[in-house]
């Protein structure tokens, strides 16, 4: 099955298709669309790494400011999102 996004890229390319191609077959691709398909995996993968980061240092911001408050708080918070979160990771 095609990918409608990557067919649309390769006819866009136009002028560029020529470098394109002898980038892929350098890079050991066997077609154009090969290395467009990796290409594009390698971008949602760098994405998601991205916003997992992200929700890392938000949580790492919330626990700061917790922190600062009163300690019985920051506890709660603390043991119900490790709870939270062992057990959605489980499952």
């Amino acid at each position: 099955m095609e990918n409608q996004e990557i067919i649309k890229k390769i006819k866009n390319l136009k002028g560029r298709r020529n470098y394109e191609e002898k980038k892929a077959s350098k890079l050991g691709f066997t077609s154009l669309y090969a290395f467009y398909e990796d290409k594009i995996l390698k971008e949602k993968k760098i994405r998601e790494e991205n916003k997992k980061e992200l929700e890392q240092i938000n949580t790492d911001n919330k626990l700061k400011n917790i922190k600062n408050s009163c300690s019985c708080c920051w506890l709660f918070y603390f043991d119900f999102n490790f709870v939270y979160k062992k057990y959605s990771h489980s499952t």
